[in-house]
């Protein structure tokens, strides 16, 4: 007899566990409720902020005018829950676990970085849920089989090998050295970069890493100073940039080149920096289309102020195909209730084929891969980013 009731009690124990699984499977929204969108960025941390509070000003501004779905003859108020994922594993880790104890969040804009992105899309895939980052550009994200993770950025393997040949091609320098902040998003870029960089015929002839955090990088660079580099590569944020643009001048890089990439393409890297940022490089994906004009002018009249990172439209973009998903796969019960399919969901955004996003015309692979854009290399003149190279993701 006991042996039979534990026997059924084990049986409720694994229907108990298994059912809010099935159930998690689909989201349901009141007539009257919420349709909640995720939107996961570093909103705070030196020189992460700027670049975090752009990515949501991206989905705040699609809002405006575009406040609900609809499926049908009914329309669904949508909220935006943006949570910080200190661009980190521990942060995208802790926002996944956030989001998918939230069965109102119908998917997720972000994460912001890459080391977040690789933690959070397992709990993503586990729980059925669905993201879309505007910025995690680790070539091996899409590569790995993650069913949940899907992005509207160029990868560091498009943005690696434009940074390669504008520095060799362009600027005619065939030495460099490479520093990365350890991340995976740094170290997987300088990685393309010198990669290629040696393809064409340059020479890397120092590489080394910064710890984020730190504030004295001499001693690195004082190393770095004596194999006489033509240039330094620098793939990481903008407080370690700023502390790096500023120090080369006391180990005697004066005469080298200094390039960044996106993660210092923020106006705060060049008010930080000073006179040291000027004619700096700095390579970064970029809006291509001609409706992304119109969205800067919206962008500045709605906050105040001009972009403060590079990936606001990327992430409005994520969300309208977040939302034109929805629309596609949603339907209404009975009961007046929006059912919305997780798996469905997934499926329609990696169907997404020739959206005109603000990055350019969107479509999407079994993958996840979404972008069209353009890598953009900028030189900082009288204290402004000025474009000094174009070149188009198809190209």
């Amino acid at each position: 007899m006991l042996r039979k009731f534990g026997f059924i009690l084990s049986l409720l124990v694994i229907v108990a566990l298994v059912a809010p699984m099935a159930s998690a499977q689909e989201v349901v929204i009141a007539p009257d409720g919420e349709l909640v969108i995720g939107v996961a960025a570093a909103l705070s941390g030196e020189g992460l902020t700027p670049l975090g509070e752009d990515i949501v000003r991206g989905p705040e501004l699609v809002l405006v005018s575009r406040p609900t779905v609809k499926i049908g003859d009914a329309e669904f108020a949508i909220a935006l829950d943006a949570q910080d994922d200190v661009c980190s594993a521990e942060g995208g880790q802790a926002v996944a676990n956030r989001y998918v104890s939230d069965e109102r969040v119908a998917a997720v804009v972000g994460p912001m970085c890459s080391s977040a992105c690789k933690a959070a899309a397992p709990i993503f895939d586990q729980a059925g849920y669905t993201s879309v980052s505007p910025s995690c550009t680790d070539p091996t994200l899409t590569e790995s089989d993650f069913g949940s993770f899907n992005r509207t950025v160029p990868t560091d393997a498009f943005q690696g090998k434009i940074d390669a040949e504008f520095i060799y091609n362009v600027l005619g320098v065939t030495r460099i050295a490479t520093i990365h902040d350890g991340s995976p998003y740094g170290e997987g870029l300088v990685g393309v970069v010198s990669l290629a960089f040696e393809e064409l015929g340059g020479e890397v002839v120092a590489s080394d890493a910064v710890n984020v955090g730190d504030t004295d990088f001499r001693g690195l660079l004082d190393e770095i100073a004596t194999e006489d580099p033509e240039l330094v590569f620098f793939a990481g944020f903008i407080a370690e940039g700023v502390r790096l643009a500023n120090q080369r001048f006391d180990v005697g890089l004066d005469e080298a080149l200094f390039m960044g990439t996106d993660g210092i393409f923020a106006g705060a890297f060049i008010e930080d920096a000073g006179g040291a940022a000027e004619g700096i490089f700095v390579s970064s994906p970029q809006p291509s289309s001609d409706l992304y004009a119109a969205f800067r002018e919206s962008y500045t009249e709605e906050f105040g102020f001009e972009p403060t990172g590079p990936y606001h439209a990327n992430s409005a973009d994520a969300l309208n195909v977040i939302l034109d998903a929805i629309e596609a796969v949603g339907t209404v019960d009975d009961d007046g209730n929006l059912v919305i399919d997780r798996v469905e969901l997934n499926a329609a955004i990696r169907s997404t084929e020739g959206y005109e996003g603000l990055i350019g015309e969107i479509t999407c692979d079994e993958t996840g891969e979404c972008a069209t854009s353009a890598i953009n290399v900028y030189v900082v003149q009288d204290g402004e980013f000025v474009l000094a190279q174009n070149v188009l993701l198809d190209e």
